[in-house]
């Protein structure tokens, strides 16, 4: 089945060329490498010929405005940002970008260091030397999230001057700055002087997918590309992708400078009651964890697709959100596939968007268990 799904999607697409604006950009976990079995996955798994940036996640920040590795054994003994940098060896055109932040580091400091003049400076001035000392080709800013989390109300205008800062030192050394930020109407008003910030950043990484999980405690799609017949309040109405990137174009962002992002995974829930299985059906619990990426609440693609080979697993594919979502007994995944991914590259064409960005590539398909290698990145890069 999914020979046949991944060849289908990437037949309809053939030979569609990469345009010259066209990015797809590809964020890389480097914990994968602890994972078990089949998705332990190494810097030598990536393929760089299928994306445009590569992102290798995540540094971190301190209060006096340094860069803090935070796998020194990996990043540096084990030559991790070498050998992610030597990548474009095998493609010359790929640029390479450090990611700093992510869910785990939280807001606080980031607040912190962007309310003073001083240690924005520092921590631009430290951001430009780490990427010129290990060979990146741009920044990219990770802040989950401005206003939130532990931060202030004012983060939003110190991130606005924060980002002018890094494009006012990294321009002239031909240097990127991105940023990768949430996704919703709610996040932009908490967040994000979205003017400041598509004037300044080279593109904006939107994260469009963890827009329903089991903190809802029904199921939902983790990315669906429209709003749900039952959702009806305004709130319900934000959690979409086209609504998303509307909100991002409306608070004006120039369409050219937002990639739409693509989760390469999906979100699970564990049912009340295996008999009530469609959207929105009560679920308390998340869905058990992965055998590779080992979360409850959350299935990698690979994992997913394995699951379906093993068992017989029931997939429904969502018509009004365009997304399927799948289950078995009590568990219940929502989720993209290939053809999904095809619907959201053609919505950003469509919208005139600068490409699609992945989240992440480690939990696509890499080996080819499930058919041809990379089925949701090939899908992206055909499609664009």
């Amino acid at each position: 089945m999914w020979h046949r799904l991944t060849a289908l999607v990437l037949l309809a697409t053939f030979g569609l060329a990469l345009g010259a604006h066209d990015r797809v950009v590809c964020y890389y976990g480097s914990w994968a490498v602890y994972r078990p079995g089949n998705g332990r996955f190494q810097i030598e798994d990536i393929d760089p010929t299928l994306c445009t940036h590569l992102i290798y996640t995540f540094v971190g920040l301190d209060r006096s405005g340094s860069i803090k590795i935070l796998d020194s054994w990996q990043d540096i003994d084990l030559g991790g940002y070498k050998r992610f940098n030597a990548l474009k060896e095998r493609n010359p055109n790929v640029k390479t970008l450090i990611a700093i932040g992510g869910w785990n580091e939280g807001s606080e400091v980031y607040s912190y260091v962007a309310s003073s003049p001083q240690l924005r400076t520092t921590f631009v001035n430290n951001a430009l030397n780490f990427v010129r000392t290990h060979g990146f080709d741009g920044f990219d800013l990770d802040w989950e999230y401005p206003g939130q989390r532990g931060g202030s109300p004012s983060d939003k205008h110190n991130f606005g001057l924060l980002v002018k800062e890094f494009k006012q030192v990294f321009k002239p050394h031909g240097l990127l700055v991105t940023a990768a930020v949430g996704a919703s109407a709610n996040a932009i008003s908490l967040s994000y002087d979205v003017p400041t910030m598509s004037e300044n950043l080279d593109f904006i990484n939107v994260m469009t997918y963890d827009l329903h999980g089991s903190w809802d405690r029904v199921t939902g799609q983790n990315a669906p590309l429209y709003a749900a017949p039952h959702e009806t309040t305004p709130a319900q109405l934000e959690l979409n992708v086209g609504a998303c990137i509307d909100a991002w174009i409306k608070n004006g962002a120039a369409p050219e400078k937002l990639v739409l992002g693509i989760g390469v995974y999906g979100r699970s829930f564990t049912l009340d009651n295996a008999a009530n299985n469609g959207i929105n059906a009560p679920a308390s619990q998340p869905g058990l964890p992965g055998p590779y990426t080992r979360q409850a609440g959350m299935l990698g693609y690979n994992e997913i697709c394995e699951m379906q080979m093993g068992a017989p697993w029931t997939v429904v594919w969502n018509d009004p959100q365009k997304v399927p979502y799948a289950y078995q007994g009590n568990q219940w995944v929502g989720y993209d596939n290939p053809l999904s991914v095809a619907l959201k590259v053609n919505y950003a064409k469509e919208k005139r968007l600068g490409g699609a960005m992945i989240w992440s590539i480690e939990t696509d398909d890499f080996r080819g268990i499930c058919g041809a290698r990379y089925p949701i990145l090939s899908t992206i890069k055909a499609n664009l």
